[in-house]
């Protein structure tokens, strides 16, 4: 049996190195922003739907990302459409995904887990958490956005301890050693209960 374990935490917890760590201890990783990468790569497969819908958006035979959102700020429709056309395509291949790895834990890394309302189509959830300033230190580090786009992210995601109430496993990130031992803790327990 497969044990479906889903992993979300708001911009900034610390969701990416925590999902190394599940790797590491030999279970399957999908990564929901790195599968649409992948289907708006030239030759992916949401190009043509895209191309269609929205034919500005293409740059090079890909989908910019950087046309999209400068759709979706002049069109408050458009958000919706491109959810219609890449939402599918990315349960696709998840469930591609889900069938051809040959892991006892598949990790599916989703950061809109909670307000898809898509955790009932997991065994269990993990929440990766982070104090607020913690987080806020490590978004704004990276000089990719201004706090302004940060609050902005922050305020469309499921607030952290809505998350943590909801999930069947909190892994804090204060430290790498601290959120090590949180990810083995889990999969040893998740182990346990498939050998059982």
């Amino acid at each position: 049996m497969t044990y479906l374990l889903g992993l979300t935490g708001s911009i900034g917890m610390g969701k990416s190195t925590t999902a190394k760590m599940f790797a590491e201890l030999g279970c399957a990783v999908w990564d929901a922003d790195a599968a649409v990468h992948r289907l708006y790569a030239a030759g992916g497969a949401a190009v043509a739907p895209m191309a269609e819908a929205f034919p500005e958006a293409i740059v090079d035979g890909a989908v910019s990302r950087e046309k999209l959102r400068e759709i979706i700020a002049a069109d408050t429709t458009a958000l919706r459409r491109i959810e219609a056309i890449v939402h599918p395509l990315v349960g696709l291949d998840r469930k591609d995904f889900i069938g051809t790895v040959e892991s006892d834990i598949v990790v599916l890394d989703i950061p809109l887990l909670f307000e898809g309302g898509n955790e009932r189509n997991f065994d269990a959830v993990v929440v990766v958490s982070a104090p607020e300033a913690v987080q806020r230190e490590r978004v704004l580090a990276r000089g990719t956005m201004t706090e302004a786009q940060f609050e902005a992210i922050r305020a469309k995601q499921m607030p952290d301890a809505e998350k943590r109430a909801r999930a069947d496993h909190v892994v804090v990130t204060d430290t790498l050693d601290h959120a090590r031992a949180q990810v083995e803790a889990i999969v040893a327990g998740i182990r346990e209960t498939l050998d059982a």
